[in-house]
Order: C-alpha cells, then structure tokens, then sequence
C-alpha cells in the first residue's frame, strides 16, 4: 500500500449525514507573480471515494522520480476546490456554492494537511483535520 500524499481531504453531507463521494477535488499551488499578485497553478486532481476521501493527491511524477517524493513547499499557499455544485446535482439537489475553496499556508512541509469538508446546500464548515 502506497502512503499517504501531503494533502488529504474528507467530505461530508451534513444533511443527509453520509460521505460525499464522488465529489471532484483540484489543488492548486499559489506562485507570486510580483508585489501583491499571485497566480494559482493546478497540481493535481481527484475525486473523493465512496467513503468521501481524497488520499491520493500526487501531482504527476518528474522523470526518474517517484510521485511519492512529492514534498509540500515550507511558506507556499496551496487552495483545495471542490467542486460541490455537480454532487449536489447528482443528487436530485440545488446548492447555493458551486464551489468550496479552501486557500490554506504550509508551514511545516514534513506535516501532513487534511482538510475536510461539511457540506450542505446552503452552507459548509471546514477545519484543519489530522
């Protein structure tokens, strides 16, 4: 069984009270452009299991590496979308957001960052999981 990746992610239908799956997952990692403007970078994508988690959000592997090697970068941001407006969708219900971003700053790269997710239609809570 392979590791864990550096960032994980768990999503929750507070209202039916049952794990979100199949909700679509993008992380984005923030690259300064210059004083005051940043740019966000897609890294990698997935979709939460049938137990509503994401644990295996490697960006693609360089040549001759491991996507495992994979290390978070110390004082880097980094935004977790999920997009909620489809779950909500396939399940018969409109939504309020569409989409859930979650900008959060690395400070310790060998830490690892959960971040899950309590959705509903109209609101959403998260926290830093462990």
């Amino acid at each position: 069984m392979s590791k864990k990746s550096p960032i994980t992610c768990h999503v929750l239908d507070s209202s039916l009270g049952k794990p979100a799956s199949g909700v679509l997952v993008r992380v984005q990692e923030c690259e300064p452009l210059g004083p005051g403007v940043d740019m966000f970078q897609p890294l990698v994508e997935g979709r939460t299991d049938a137990d509503g988690r994401c644990m295996q959000l490697y960006p693609e592997a360089a040549p001759g590496q491991s996507k495992e090697d994979f290390k978070l970068k110390a004082g880097t941001l980094y935004k977790v979308i999920f997009k909620t407006k489809d779950y909500f969708e396939g399940t018969d219900r409109k939504c309020f957001y569409p989409w859930v971003e979650i900008t959060f700053e690395v400070s310790n790269p060998d830490e690892h960052y959960h971040i899950p997710l309590l959705i509903s239609p109209y609101s959403y809570t998260t926290y830093r999981g462990s």
